[in-house]
């Protein structure tokens, strides 16, 4: 079955850098556009970073400049590196696909929370 698993996350101050991994299982990585999304509290997920199967990107305008996504199709592994976090990145980060160009897997993983501290 579908396994989605995010850790790396944590608490950092303003300017601080974490990277989040997400180890996936049970579906077939090489074939899918992959995301990360975020949930802010009070606010609705998002998706802020996607990647193709041959490693294309794009991301939200609030996360391009400090944000870089990457994947590892031998692994079946997805990364997100970020830089220079700011207050505003504080979220719960999920892995999943994009939910555009590859359908949402279900169930969602636990997310792994991110809190930067001003």
């Amino acid at each position: 079955q579908v396994q989605l698993v995010e850790s790396g996350g944590g608490l950092v101050q303003t300017g601080g850098s974490l990277k989040l991994s997400c180890a996936t299982s049970g579906i077939d990585f090489t074939t899918k556009t992959m995301g990360w999304h975020r949930q802010a509290p009070g606010k609705q997920r998002e998706l802020v970073a996607r990647i193709f199967v041959r490693g294309a990107t794009y991301y939200s305008d609030s996360v391009k400049a400090h944000l870089i996504i990457s994947r590892d199709n031998y692994k079946n592994a997805l990364y997100l590196q970020m830089n220079n976090l700011q207050p505003e990145d504080t979220a719960v980060y999920y892995c999943n696909t994009d939910g555009e160009y590859s359908t949402i897997l279900e169930p969602w993983g636990q997310g792994t929370q991110v809190t930067v501290s001003s």
